[in-house]
Parts: C-alpha cells; sequence; structure tokens
C-alpha cells in the first residue's frame, strides 16, 4: 500500500515513515501541515492516509474531511499525542477508520492500517449497494411509466403491456429500461390529438 504520512513533527514523521516501510508499505511525504497532505494527496493517489491529528494551516482530520469533499476520500489512520476521549467521538464523525495515541507501537500500526482499509472497504461496499438500489428504483419508475403510457393510449391491460415492453426489449437486442425509458421521452407519439387539445 502506498501511505501518505503528514506530521508535522519531522522526527516522528521519520519514524513513521520507517516503520511503514517495515510492514512493507511504501510511504508517500512525509509533510508538515494537512494543507501539503491535501496536495500532496491530489499530486500521488495514495491508498491510505496516516495523519497526525494535531497540525498548522489544517489539522488531520479537517485535511481528510477535505478530501472526501474531493471525492479523494481513502481508509484514514489519525495520530494524535493527546488522548481525548472528544477527539476519538470527532476522529470516528469524520470517517477515520482507526486512532492511534503516540508514541506509535508498529504492531499497532499494522493493526490500524489494516483496520481502516477493512472498514474503508466495507464502507465502499455499502455505499455501491445503495448506488445501485437507487439506480435500480429509478429504473423501476421509468418501466412503471412507459407502462402506464401503454395501457392509457392502447387500451391495454397491466400485463399485456409489460409484455409488449418485453418482446419490444427483445426484438431490439435492448434493456427493459431503455425501451421504457424511449417510450417516456417519445410520449407524445402516443397522445391522441383529442388528448393534446
Amino acid at each position: 500500500m502506498r501511505i501518505l504520512i503528514a506530521e508535522d513533527d519531522p522526527v516522528i514523521a521519520l519514524a513513521l515513515a520507517e516503520r511503514v516501510r517495515s510492514l512493507g508499505h511504501e510511504p508517500l511525504g512525509p509533510v508538515g501541515d494537512g494543507e501539503q497532505a491535501v496536495a500532496e494527496a491530489a499530486a500521488t493517489g495514495p491508498d491510505l492516509y496516516l495523519f497526525d491529528v494535531e497540525m498548522p494551516k489544517l489539522d488531520g482530520l479537517a485535511a481528510a474531511a477535505e478530501l472526501t469533499a474531493r471525492g479523494l476520500g481513502r481508509p484514514v489512520v489519525v495520530i494524535t499525542g493527546v488522548d481525548d476521549r472528544g477527539l476519538i467521538e470527532r476522529s470516528v464523525a469524520t470517517g477515520a477508520g482507526a486512532y492511534l495515541t503516540k508514541p506509535v507501537d508498529t504492531r499497532e500500526l499494522e493493526a490500524a492500517i489494516s483496520l481502516a482499509a477493512a472498514r474503508h472497504a466495507e464502507l465502499e461496499g455499502v455505499q455501491a449497494e445503495l448506488a445501485q438500489t437507487k439506480q435500480t428504483l429509478e429504473e423501476r419508475k421509468i418501466i412503471e411509466r412507459a407502462k402506464g403510457l401503454l395501457m392509457k393510449a392502447l387500451g391495454l391491460a397491466e400485463p399485456d403491456a409489460f409484455r409488449r415492453l418485453q418482446l419490444a426489449a427483445r426484438e431490439r437486442n435492448l434493456r427493459l429500461v431503455d425501451v421504457a425509458r424511449v417510450i417516456v421521452e417519445q410520449q407524445d407519439i402516443l397522445e391522441s390529438p383529442a388528448a393534446k387539445k
């Protein structure tokens, strides 16, 4: 994995880079503040963010949120020198997958990277499933609308209108929703001249 490190203390940053390398990952950076982290992430496209919470200009959580807003959301491991319950809750709220306090142990870092990556993959799976469900619902609405238009224009019963859509899709080697979309877009053709007045 390519892991972007953002830490304002250069000694800690170099130690983190060495630990990341020892775990078989490629460290990117390190950078010293949140603004640099956002710029570096946009330029290099890392697989995971390892961000200190307290940095100048833009803190690690704000940088991670900014990257997500730009479509560059990745698994996030946050590191802090302060054990603060409010900070943990803020980390969870901004989508951090794991939270470590300094000094960072190599085994804890390895577990945090794995946990953050797994949580991020799970979230992406849920988001993809939600997008698919929304698309299916929208397609179903179009099919129902086209079916209704056929029923009204041709005096068909619902099963007959649906069979007509299916037959048209099969004959044209198109998806049912594509045929339905054409019918909905061209609905004025189906309306009788009297209905248009």
